[in-house]
């Protein structure tokens, strides 16, 4: 029972070193200013279409598709 507590704290403690390690493994004078951000490009015109329009039974004058059975 005590190696299994002992072997709890030895992980345990591990964990909180690799935590405390991580946390001041930064760089000395902190982040780098960010950059300057690219110049702005103008947005592109939108492509023609060469698709047909879809059409339906409505938009030709027919009668409405039933939708459900009653």
């Amino acid at each position: 029972m005590t190696l299994l507590l002992l072997e709890a704290l030895g992980a345990l403690l591990i964990f909180i070193f690799i935590v405390w390690w991580t946390m001041f493994a930064g760089r000395k004078g902190g982040e780098p200013p960010p950059a300057e951000p690219p110049s702005p490009t103008p947005p592109l015109p939108a492509a023609p279409s060469t698709a047909p329009p879809a059409t339906t039974a409505r938009d030709q004058g027919g009668p409405p598709a039933e939708s459900s059975p009653r």
